[in-house]
């Protein structure tokens, strides 16, 4: 019996599986995770789908984390969270500050759940998740054990994580860790955040400013269907930058503390003319060219194939890479967004 996945990922692409259970204890997940191993089916764990690309229909058992929970403690210096992987990620920025606790604030309106923040080492304007994180806690699904990895076991980097190879198949992230200090500094190195004060700003003001400018580049996939920023921003190194900015003085960067020089994606897009480019049902947004968007009844193919044209137009123009950093899923799991797309 297929069921429409429609509703459970973000570029509402009409796609559906063969089973779609959701889950609310760790337990649970184990169970059903076995159940589908067992019956030799395939299976992929799903928060809410905020970065998922579906080429296909998915011919097995899409589990829902839906885990929840906060445990909140303190000492002298530091506040630690503990919150299980189903919570929504945004709601947890909001319900930081709601206690007066800081340092979220700058990633906040970032979709999905807690669980799927350190796969992916999400970040944005200037923070990343590894400044905030504790520890990670994992279920290894075939054997049933529990283990934590320390923030220092995670392999965290742009968009990367351990989460991503070691710890990709076979295991779940059932809850993170977080540890926010009490001593909080504003980070406000990137975007509007440089136009504020930085000797009386105030946590809600970075949280709003952040939510004011996301809110107006980027689609509600709740009205348009989206994945978000659907490329990484390009590291380059220092000579192939200098190369670009003598052809192109207005160029944005962001120098690296290792001397590589890292690009807005975005931007390279945008020069590209491509706002508004169109294949099929799916186009590049015109509010902000990082973005593909579901805009009449996209196929994954539709979606496949133009950002498959934005990557070839960038290399031409550019002649720099950008990588997806949405996770494309075919009809048995996912497949490697970078070769699919080259």
């Amino acid at each position: 019996m297929n069921q429409s996945l429609t509703p459970f990922h973000t570029f509402h692409l009409p796609v559906s599986a063969t089973h779609i259970v959701a889950v609310k204890t760790a337990d649970e997940l184990l169970y059903k995770w076995q159940q589908a191993n067992n019956a030799h089916q395939p299976i992929l764990l799903v928060g809410q789908g905020s970065n998922l690309l579906f080429l296909d229909n998915f011919c097995g058992t899409v589990i829902l984390n839906q885990l929840k929970g906060i445990k909140h403690s303190e000492d002298e210096h530091f506040h630690y969270l503990h919150i299980a992987g189903g919570e929504n990620w945004h709601e947890l920025v909001q319900w930081t500050l709601s206690q007066g606790i800081y340092g979220l604030e700058n990633l906040a309106l970032i979709p999905g759940c807690v669980g799927s923040a350190p796969i992916q080492n999400i970040g944005a304007y200037g923070v990343e998740f590894e400044n905030v994180c504790d520890f990670v806690d994992v279920l290894n699904l075939r054997s049933g054990e529990y283990f934590r990895l320390e923030k220092n076991q995670c392999e965290f980097g742009y968009r990367e994580s351990i989460f991503k190879h070691q710890y990709k198949d076979g295991y779940a992230i059932i809850a993170v860790g977080l540890k926010l200090s009490k001593a909080w500094q504003p980070v406000l190195s990137y975007g509007s955040l440089a136009n504020l004060d930085p000797t009386d700003v105030t946590a809600r003001q970075i949280f709003d400013e952040v939510c004011a400018v996301r809110s107006a580049k980027l689609p509600n996939p709740d009205e348009v269907g989206n994945a978000g920023s659907f490329f990484k921003n390009p590291i380059i190194s220092l000579a192939k930058f200098n190369e670009l900015q003598t052809a192109y003085p207005t160029i944005p960067h962001y120098f690296q503390a290792d001397g590589t020089v890292k690009l807005p994606a975005g931007w390279l897009i945008d020069q590209c003319q491509l706002k508004g480019f169109q294949i099929g049902g799916a186009s590049v947004h015109t509010q902000q060219a990082l973005v593909l968007i579901n805009k009449h009844n996209a196929t994954g193919t539709d979606v496949l194939a133009l950002s498959r044209a934005v990557r070839h137009k960038v290399r031409e123009k550019f002649g720099v890479e950008i990588h997806p950093e949405v996770r494309f899923i075919g009809k048995n799991g996912e497949v490697d967004s970078e070769e699919i797309t080259r």
